[in-house]
């Protein structure tokens, strides 16, 4: 008795480091999520891009008096047009170091001054891109995602960005044109400072 326990104990095991080593690949039962354990490619999206920190530079901030807090009402819509400029010495800044406005969407630095790009759906933000450009855009760092454009500026890591998978940056891009459309155009930005 004893001998078919242990006999019938090994063959269960062994047919499990089988089933566990099998190259076949998994078939999705319904229902069953392919986003990363989110119920939608949006959802996922949503979740990258905050855990990503993107509305650190690309949603304005209110100041309150327990500091800055995301102004829900252009998120992700970057610097607002006509927003005065940092009242600083940009040539003294770009050989020190940098400034950052209060609501992190303009940045003087040696590489000039740059303001943080419109995400929102809106077609002033990123809403008439095509999926490839956004891929582009984060994977080579190119302008609005544009063969030949220049390079994405500081502070824009998109060095870091490029390392997501493709499956990420669409579910980014999924989520950024399900966005309240904000209309706001973003200036150019700036050269350096003359030396």
């Amino acid at each position: 008795m004893r001998k078919s326990n242990l006999l019938l104990c090994l063959v269960s095991i062994a047919l499990l480091q089988v089933q566990c080593n099998s190259n076949e690949p998994k078939t999705l039962v319904a229902g069953e999520s392919t986003f990363n354990g989110f119920e939608s490619q949006v959802e996922w999206g949503r979740h990258l891009v905050i855990v990503s920190a993107c509305h650190d530079c690309h949603s304005p901030k209110k100041m309150t008096a327990e500091g800055m807090v995301i102004d829900s009402s252009r998120m992700l819509s970057g610097h607002i047009a006509g927003s005065p400029e940092p009242n600083v010495n940009k040539k003294e800044m770009q050989q020190k170091g940098l400034v950052v406005t209060n609501d992190l969407t303009t940045w003087v630095g040696p590489w000039g001054t740059s303001y943080t790009a419109n995400l929102t759906s809106d077609a002033t933000g990123i809403g008439n891109w095509t999926e490839a450009q956004f891929m582009l855009a984060i994977k080579e760092g190119k302008y609005k995602g544009l063969p030949g454009s220049r390079n994405l500026l500081p502070p824009m890591p998109w060095q870091m960005y490029r390392n997501l998978t493709d499956e990420e940056l669409k579910a980014i891009f999924a989520y950024l044109q399900t966005t309240n459309p904000v209309k706001n155009i973003v200036p150019q930005p700036l050269p350096p400072a003359a030396k």
